[in-house]
């Protein structure tokens, strides 16, 4: 019975799971953007959020004893130490004040072959493009509808000519052609 495991065995065996998000963590911490399905970008979420993690207590806190052992935890992971130092150095110290959520899942629709939901996964503070669209966003102004006014919704009518934008302008009345006369 499975009760209580939720992970996504991604139709692999546990030696191959574990390989592939392993290469896949490592790309991620390399590359700072990957892209994948969306069933194996939530399970990398899973793998890395807690290495992370651990990385970046390791910058935050002064007085750490075991700095080293948190680097040999993520070592026994990793399995690389390039991608353990940039996790440790870059990486860590661009994400300290976060509290968690190191990674974004977009989605990009469907690969054409086999239909699969397509995603990127990337770190959240190197995402330049969206930093930047959230201090350069432009002003949004309010738009409110116009009532018709009484006038508008009226036939013309000859106290509606006489109205006009003109004051000068005389209109042609009974009125006005008697006393011509």
């Amino acid at each position: 019975m499975r009760h209580g495991k939720k992970f996504n065995h991604l139709s692999r065996k546990k030696a191959h799971r574990k390989a592939m998000l392993t290469n896949m963590a490592i790309s991620l911490i390399e590359h700072k953007r990957i892209n994948t399905t969306l069933a194996k970008a939530k399970a990398l979420r899973q793998f890395i959020e807690p290495l992370i993690t651990r990385a970046r207590k390791t910058t935050t806190e002064e007085k750490i004893k075991d700095a080293t052992h948190h680097r040999r935890i993520v070592f026994s992971y990793l399995q690389n130490k390039e991608a353990v130092k940039t996790l440790f150095g870059e990486i860590a110290m661009k994400i300290a004040d976060r509290p968690g959520g190191y990674v974004r899942i977009l989605r990009t629709g469907f690969r054409e072959k086999d239909a699969a939901e397509m995603c990127i996964i990337e770190f959240v503070d190197y995402n330049t493009d969206a930093l930047e669209t959230k201090t350069s966003s432009r002003k949004r102004t309010r738009r409110s509808r116009r009532r018709k006014s009484s006038n508008d919704t009226t036939p013309n009518t000859e106290a509606t000519t006489e109205s006009t934008d003109d004051e000068d302008a005389v209109v042609d009345t009974p009125e006005n052609n008697q006393e011509e006369e």
